[in-house]
Order: structure tokens, then sequence, then C-alpha cells
């Protein structure tokens, strides 16, 4: 009887029918309770895998106490990362609410058409009178938002204002992740260990190409997109400054088109704006020389220093990255803009894997195909050779 309790004991619950309910029914409920911690902990878990190889360093300098090395490693990303965002958020709020503060005066007042819009060339007489008959008089500004669908600029000015609030609830986030990354480092050999095991069952000998193709992808994707949008942020703000823009607008317009960079189009946007805004306000050789820079470094960057970084072995196409970059801001914000690629990038890794397999099985069955047609034609040979002897003593 002890014998049949232990068996019994041995198997796993999803043996017993109650068993997987219970499974499905605290899955279920977790994702309902922690559903809005999903973004900080894919976060955190694409940080620590971005950042694993050289948290092993660290780990070897300080003789594999993964306490210390993981405190450690909390620090320096606290101040290269976390300090960072929130001076660049406080940043870019103070500049936003100048600007709900302007949009609100124009509706109110309305305004003339400024003179840099008057002067663009081609454009600027149509421009002109259409800003004289949307935003010249009181309330013009809603009525033009209105035609377009959107809220009332009232609205957007309360929802700019709003987000100084929202400032709380991003550092309660950003202290989740480094809690979960704490983790994260301290466990990881653990956690690797037991995610070959769930890995292994799941994908069986896909798991070994999988698990050495996805970690690069993740590394190539977050580094290229970070490096891509930083570099370019740094170049066109100092090209702003040199063509003349004030110090502290172009800190601003550089500032915006690294961020841009992040997503496909925008850094050529925000760049052509400027361009125009030079070209408007006067300065036409400064915005020929700007849009003329923009244009020879932008493709440089995507023909060759973009594909080398940005998915990696992967190589992601531009669909698939548009896509995860566009859904992972909308449904996630500004997290979504790392974690959209990421998971773009895993199912491509997963598509491509079946695609290999279903070629790999083809390949084979002609393999076996022409084994056998060789077989046949070996074992024909072989019999007419042994005929001949016998027709020759006839003969």
């Amino acid at each position: 009887m002890n014998v049949k309790h232990s068996a019994a004991a041995l198997k796993p619950l999803t043996y017993h029918p109650v068993g997987k309910w219970l499974i499905i029914f605290l899955l279920f409920a977790g994702v309902f309770f922690f559903h809005q911690f999903f973004a900080p902990g894919l976060a955190a878990i694409i940080i620590a895998v971005v950042t694993w190889p050289v948290y092993r360093e660290l780990l070897r300098m300080t003789g594999g106490r993964s306490i210390s090395s993981a405190t450690i490693a909390i620090i320096i990303i606290t101040l290269l990362i976390v300090l960072p965002v929130f001076w660049l958020g406080h940043y870019l709020l103070f500049e936003f609410h100048g600007l709900s503060n302007w949009l609100v005066q124009l509706n109110r007042y309305g305004s003339v058409t400024p003179e840099w819009i008057k002067n663009l060339p081609l454009v600027g007489h149509q421009l002109n009178e259409l800003w004289l008959e949307y935003l010249g008089k009181e309330n013009g500004l809603n009525e033009l938002l209105q035609l377009a669908g959107l809220q009332r600029v009232t609205s957007f000015a309360n929802y700019i204002l709003s987000l100084g609030k929202q400032f709380a609830s991003i550092g309660f986030h950003l202290l989740f992740i480094l809690i979960i990354l704490f983790f994260l480092y301290k466990d990881g050999k653990k956690l690797q260990s037991n995610l070959a095991k769930v890995g292994h069952i799941m994908f069986l000998d896909r798991w070994e190409r999988i698990s050495g193709v996805v970690p690069i992808m993740i590394r190539s994707t977050v580094t290229g997109m970070v490096i891509i949008a930083i570099g370019e942020g740094i170049v066109f703000g100092l090209v702003y400054w040199m063509v003349g823009i004030p110090s502290s607008t172009a800190l601003t317009l550089g500032i915006m088109t690294g961020i841009f960079a992040l997503i496909p189009g925008g850094a050529p946007l925000s760049m052509t704006m400027v361009s125009l805004y030079l070209v408007g306000s006067g300065l036409v050789t400064q915005g020929i020389i700007l849009f003329s820079w923009g244009t020879c470094q932008l493709f440089i960057v995507d023909k060759t220093i973009r594909p080398r970084l940005v998915g990696g072995p992967a190589k992601l196409p531009f669909l698939p990255t548009f896509f995860g970059l566009v859904g992972g801001l909308q449904t996630m914000g500004l997290l979504g803009l790392f974690i959209g690629p990421v998971l773009m990038a895993l199912l491509l890794v997963i598509w491509r894997e079946w695609v290999h397999d279903e070629e790999h099985v083809k390949m084979e069955e002609k393999i076996v195909g022409l084994r056998k047609g060789t077989q046949k034609k070996t074992t024909l040979r072989r019999f007419m050779q042994r005929k001949r002897p016998d027709a020759k003593k006839i003969g």
C-alpha cells in the first residue's frame, strides 16, 4: 500500500482532471491580479538579457558573490539609466508645459502667421491663408481639431499637465523593474537551468538553436536601437547648434530627434521640419546644409550601421520592426518601444525555425529518395555483373 501511495504521489498534478483545472484557474488568477506588472517585468527580463555578459564579468571579479554583484549592477544601472531617464522626463515635461500654454493662448486669442511659415518657398502663401482661416481667430484651434476628429485643445493641455502626476507611477514602475532585476541577477543561473528544462520539454531538439539565437537577437535589437537613437540625437543636436539654432532649443530638438529615431521615419521627419523652419526664417543656406547633411547621414546609418546593429543574426525586416515599435508604443507606452521589437524578433525566430524544419524534412525526404534510387541501381548493376560470367560460359 505504501508503494502504491508513493507512486501515486509522484504523478504530476496535471495527471488528474481536477489538477489541470486548478492550474488553469491559478494561471488566469495570476494574469488578472498581476497584468499591470507585465510590462515592467518584461522590461526587467530584457535588461537582464542585454546586460548579462557584463554581469557575468562582474560576477567573476567579485569571486562569484551573487548578492554583491547584483547590488553593484543595480547601482550602476540606476546611475546610467534610471537617473538620466528621470532628468529627460523632467526636461521634456517642462518643455511640454510651455507648449500647452502656447496652444491655450493661440486658441483663446488667435495669432498671425509666423514669418518663417510665410517665407517658405512655393507653399508659404497657401499656408498663410490656411493659418489665417483656422488659427487667426478665437477658438479656431478647437474647430481645426474637431474637423480632424481630435479632442479640444483644453483636453490636450490638461493631459500634458497630468503627465507630472504620472511621474510617481513611472517612478514606482522603475523601482519595480530594479527589484525584479536584482533577483534576476542574483538567481540568474538557477533560472537558466530551470528554463532550459522547460525549453527542452516544450521545443525538444529545437531548444538548443532557439536558446542560442534568442539572447543574441534581444541584445543586438535593444543595443542597436539605443546606440542609434543616442548617436543621432547627439549628432543632430550638434548640427542644429552649428547651423545657428540657440543652444537650449538645439538641445530640445536633439533630444526629440533621438526619441523619434526609435520609430522608423521619425528622425527624417524631425530633421525635415527643422530644415523648413530655417528656410522659412530666412536662413536658406543653413536649411539646405542641414537637410543635405541629414539626408546623407540617415542614408549611411540606415544602409550600413542599422542592419548590422539592430536584429543581429536575425536581420529583422522593416515591416515586423515597424509593427513591433508602433504596437508596443500603443499598448505599453515608452517601454513598448523596446518590448515590441523584441517580441517580433522572438516570433521571427520561431517562424524561421519552423520553416527551417520543414525544409530540413523535405531535404531528408529527397536524400532518402535518392538513396533508394541509388540502392536500386546498385542492386541491378550487381545482378547484371553476376549474369555476365554465366553467359560467357554458355557461349
